[in-house]
């Protein structure tokens, strides 16, 4: 992680008709183009990693998966199985 002091330098080619947009937009805001595209896109990167990160349930499913964690069912017999399998192979390992 970079520390709190450090920078470093994005550079991009975009079209005119896109530079005239940010900058507009940009003028909007009362900001300078620099920090309206690094403010969108610090936003847009925040968006893109919760997306990914975060599961989102429904009440419904949230209340299932509680209750699977409190109330885990008992272990199949395939699942014993599997389990004792998978200790004999990693104790061959």
């Amino acid at each position: 992680m970079p520390t709190a002091g450090s920078t470093a330098r994005l550079e991009a080619r975009i079209s005119t008709d896109l530079q005239a947009l940010l900058r507009r937009a940009a003028e909007i805001q009362g900001r300078s183009m620099t920090d309206f595209v690094v403010a969108a896109v610090q936003d847009a990167a925040q968006r893109t990693i919760a997306e990914t990160e975060v599961v989102r349930l429904s009440m419904a499913d949230q209340e299932i998966f509680a209750r699977a964690l409190l109330e885990p069912k008992k272990p199949s017999p395939a699942l014993k199985r599997a389990f004792t399998r998978r200790k004999e192979l990693l104790a061959g390992a």
